[in-house]
């Protein structure tokens, strides 16, 4: 079985953690199929060097241009290959002259109104996408979650799509961070009392802004205590200065000198930050998987996110579920997970037991039955 994997956007948030740990996973299991790495080379990272079945194909990073639609045509059809999975939904034509699979993370382009396309570039949107999941040979969903959205607002047959949960990177698993590690990011960061944090993408449906209103209050109420005096909130995402709105929430709130925003830092860093922080605060309004609740319960730290989309199913019954449009419900879970002790440590053994369910090795193998369905029947 000849099998090529678009892995054009490798370095992005999200998809990338998807796409490297599937190829990672692959190649432990997989020596004996060929694999064909559609993409930029030097931009696998750590999972480098891969066994040799495993053959990295340059491509241009652009996937919209024509030229790109030919040379994708041209690279299916030189390696003969059987089949092509993107590991991503795209919607613009794209030149596959073989089976493909594609993996739907979620349906958020097509359920806000997050940019300012026009009517017509929206419906062109819905329709192309529509058509590629109804051309697509299987389509991996990463949750029931995501495989509902995609039966309903896409009219897909539900045997078309197959289940296949995320997990969390390896770097997750790794434990305890240590007293060096501690110290590290003490005078790295100048983070040295207790802190909440949310880590994640910087975007609306993130809710961020009610994350540092709820904080706001939950200071106020903590003050009246004399408790936690020193409690920060830290928020570690890509592009915030990009969102003026947080700073202004945090300056409304009066807790600007208590909101500290890192932007991005790398895996080996985060992990440090999941495994000091008090609670992980994760209201989010729409996650088709959402990665971070699971990877903050790898390290034992208790978690309090949102009671709707796909976050339910992920969690189970180890976090502390909100709705994420009550501010004061966010702050009262929060308080409450600060200060009781017992609960903090049911949601921590709760925690641990959840994120270990959750494997990459196990959705592998089922990705890798698919696929040879899918080239058995081409």
């Amino acid at each position: 079985m000849r099998v090529a994997i678009d892995i054009r956007r490798i370095t992005e948030f999200g998809v990338g953690t998807y796409t490297r740990n599937a190829i990672r996973t692959l190649a432990r299991l997989d020596q004996e199929n060929e694999y064909f790495l559609i993409g930029i080379p030097g931009k696998l990272g750590d999972i480098e060097p891969l066994p040799p079945n495993f053959i990295t194909v340059p491509a241009q990073p652009n996937e919209l241009s024509v030229a790109s639609y030919l040379e994708l045509h041209r690279i299916l059809k030189q390696n003969r290959c059987d089949l092509l999975h993107v590991p991503h939904l795209f919607w613009k034509p794209q030149g596959i002259p073989c089976p493909y699979v594609v993996t739907v993370h979620d349906l958020l382009d097509h359920l806000y109104r997050i940019n300012s396309h026009s009517n017509l570039k929206r419906s062109l949107h819905f329709q192309f996408t529509k058509r590629v999941l109804q051309r697509a040979a299987r389509i991996f969903a990463v949750s029931k979650f995501s495989k509902s959205d995609t039966e309903r607002i896409f009219q897909v047959p539900a045997e078309k799509i197959e289940v296949i949960y995320n997990a969390i990177d390896d770097s997750f698993r790794l434990g305890h961070s240590s007293d060096a590690e501690r110290q590290f990011i003490a005078e790295r960061y100048q983070v040295n009392g207790p802190f909440l944090l949310y880590a994640g993408r910087i975007s609306p449906h993130k809710n961020v802004v009610r994350i540092i209103e709820a904080f706001s209050a939950l200071k106020s109420e903590l003050s009246k205590e004399d408790r936690f005096e020193d409690l920060k909130l830290i928020i570690i995402g890509d592009e915030v200065s990009k969102h003026p709105d947080l700073r202004r929430a945090a300056v409304k709130g009066g807790v600007q000198n208590d909101v500290r925003f890192l932007g991005f830092v790398p895996i080996d860093v985060l992990r440090i930050f999941y495994d000091q922080a008090k609670i992980f605060v994760f209201p989010s309004l729409y996650e088709g998987f959402g990665l971070p609740p699971l990877e903050a319960m790898a390290h034992a730290t208790p978690v309090v996110t949102s009671n709707t989309s796909s976050i339910p199913e992920v969690v189970g019954n180890a976090a502390i579920m909100v709705n994420p449009e009550n501010v004061f419900e966010i702050m009262r879970a929060l308080h409450r997970v600060l200060v009781d002790q017992p609960l903090r440590d049911k949601l921590k053994a709760r925690g641990l037991e959840q994120a270990g369910k959750f494997s990459w090795d196990a959705g592998v193998r089922r990705m890798l039955e698919v696929y040879r369905e899918v080239a058995k029947k081409n």
